[in-house]
């Protein structure tokens, strides 16, 4: 790693990615002024020489590649990286509780878009990205797929850098369907039919495994409400009981209901992957990010007959999620903007992209997916369903509110209340007044 990372640094790298930053803060001299800080140094090639960065990330593999990387990175740019990680409830509350105090740190930070970004923009806390990424050729922004930058878009505006994307798949048993002569299913309607037949409750076998649990489904349902043409909301309006959505639930509670595994309304994605990975479900839908559950021999029993496709089609074609589950933003009170967006450049990369995506981290440039080098670290079935579905998507899988488990927990509660028999339309009559409420009072109504 070293080797590689000294070869990729000394080639250029750093240099390109810097001097226009160099000449933007000094005009290009010997002698140059950071705009935010005030503070010089003599060394053209080192344009933030001295600086220090505090960085935050959540525990994940991602910020343990990026760690393993800084030394080389503090080395090409003379900054010095502070870098904290945090487990995923601990980095929220620490940067609520720092943003609301008005601090200057962390500079840049992990962040999860579809939970955070509104809230976060709505009080001021990230700083607005659009014309740092769009500055430099070099940098090539257009290489993010659309639907990762969509994630992080508020209003037209720019307010994170995607670093790992998730996407909706579905995986599926290769040798149920083999012996039962079933094609992979390409569409609502097949998926059904599929799990009906190879639904064998008396054998352990359920035709298909998914999120129960009402807050959890949520984020699973959107895939199905988007192929049939439905959404959240649309105009500050809820339309959770347009035929579309209902469509869309209809189907999900259809397949959880009659075909799922005992116990489904208290399952989230461990519970369910853990039933497909013990090979007790043909089917199981959710993000691809979640693989290795079920191809690692270890957790799985199955992990040789694993087999990943598209997701299926409904009315209007395949529209999965397509979103940036996580991604990097800046700090608005940060007090050396240019150097925070150095860390952010550096970081999201084609080089570095590749590097941390060899590591099983997906990442959002659609020129590593293209590079057979990017995806050594995924099955190549996975692989190729990835780079198809990141060529469209839907960029939310979350109702786009301030409060989002309060609407998770009003739109879970409609399929929960389908998979139990009760009528998914008044459900969803019931659901869209209350997330109808929700959204007025964010609005000020």
């Amino acid at each position: 790693m070293k080797q590689s990372m000294k070869r990729l640094l000394t080639a250029g790298l750093i240099f390109t990615m810097f001097a226009v930053l160099l000449a933007a803060c000094g005009g290009g001299g010997t002698n140059t002024t950071d705009n935010n800080s005030g503070q010089t140094t003599d060394n053209p090639d080192k344009p933030f020489a001295g600086k220090k960065l505090s960085i935050v990330t959540a525990n994940h593999p991602w910020g343990d590649a990026i760690k393993e990387m800084l030394p080389e990175f503090e080395a090409s740019t003379g900054m010095k990286v502070d870098v904290q990680s945090f487990f995923e409830d601990q980095l929220a509350q620490k940067l609520t509780v720092q943003m609301t105090a008005g601090s200057v740190t962390p500079d840049v930070f992990m962040y999860s878009p579809l939970q955070q970004a509104k809230l976060f923009v709505k009080n001021g806390w990230i700083y607005p990205l659009d014309d740092y990424a769009k500055k430099e050729a070099a940098y090539d922004f257009d290489d993010f797929s659309k639907a990762s930058v969509g994630s992080n878009m508020i209003d037209g505006k720019l307010y994170g850098i995607p670093i790992i994307t998730e996407q909706h798949i579905l995986y599926y048993r290769k040798d149920l369907l083999q012996q039962a002569g079933i094609a992979v299913p390409k569409t609502m309607d097949e998926l059904l039919a599929a799990a009906q037949k190879l639904h064998d409750p008396k054998k352990e076998i359920y035709g298909f495994a998914a999120r129960g649990q009402r807050s959890p489904l949520v984020s699973q349902i959107s895939s199905f409400i988007y192929s049939e043409g439905g959404d959240f909301m649309k105009d500050d309006k809820a339309t959770i009981n347009t035929p579309e959505a209902i469509k869309g639930m209809t189907t999900y509670a259809t397949l959880l209901r009659d075909y799922g595994p005992p116990g489904v309304l208290n399952m989230s994605w461990p519970q369910a992957i853990g039933v497909f990975a013990q090979g007790k479900a043909a089917f199981f839908a959710d993000a691809n990010s979640l693989f290795k559950n079920a191809t690692d021999p270890e957790k799985s029993k199955i992990a040789d007959q694993v087999g990943f496709a598209v997701f299926p089609a409904g009315k209007e074609g395949s529209q999965p999620f397509n979103i940036t589950s996580w991604g990097l933003a800046m700090n608005a009170k940060a007090e050396n903007k240019d150097a925070a967006w150095a860390f952010i450049q550096w970081a999201s990369s084609k080089e570095i992209v590749l590097l941390t995506q060899q590591k099983g981290n997906p990442g959002a440039r659609m020129s590593v997916w293209d590079n057979p080098e990017g995806i050594t670290a995924f099955p190549k079935e996975l692989a190729e369903v990835t780079k198809e579905t990141q060529k469209g998507g839907v960029d939310h899988s979350l109702p786009p509110v301030d409060k989002v488990s309060e609407a998770r927990d009003i739109i879970g509660a409609i399929v929960q209340k389908s998979i139990s028999g009760e009528d998914i339309k008044a459900a969803a009559e019931q659901a869209n007044k209350e997330f109808q409420v929700l959204i007025d009072k964010e609005k000020g109504k």
